[in-house]
């Protein structure tokens, strides 16, 4: 039992030395969409922006390995797909999609929400985010 525990130590150890997981950058805002409202843009701050922004606010747990991989893969995936900074680069119109995963309940992720309790919106803050979504980005009609 002690060297499986020395071994897990160890791995624990060898590990932290993995790159990944490091690079805490936030690359410039470049621009951002016209959002109906600061209202708008504040819930979606606290609730998606550390994913969907270069504006991440990076937590001490993510300099450890293997949370650190975590963490970066989510930012780094959150992005890719919807990233309000690089509006002038992105414009793909997903503020629908976002509206959506709201509506749904698939965003912000169940497992991001404990350690990030801002990101908690109430019933009358999810409506009011996904109307701003809405207002701000438009939603795709089924024809």
């Amino acid at each position: 039992m002690k060297k499986i525990l020395i071994g897990i130590v160890l791995l624990g150890v060898i590990i932290q030395f993995v790159p990944y997981g490091r690079d805490h950058t936030n690359p410039k805002v470049v621009k951002e969409p016209n959002w109906d409202s600061s209202k708008t843009r504040m819930l979606f701050m606290r609730a998606c922006g550390n994913c969907h922004s270069n504006e991440t606010k990076w937590p001490l747990y993510s300099n450890v390995a293997p949370i650190s991989w975590l963490v970066q893969h989510d930012v780094e995936e959150g992005r890719e797909h919807f990233n309000i900074s690089n509006w002038l680069h992105q414009r793909k119109n997903k503020g629908d999609e976002a509206a959506e995963e709201l509506r749904e309940g698939d965003m912000p992720p169940l497992v991001y929400l404990p350690t990030h309790p801002e990101a908690w919106l109430n019933e009358d803050e999810k409506k009011d985010l996904e109307y701003g979504l809405i207002q701000t980005f438009g939603e795709e009609k089924d024809d």
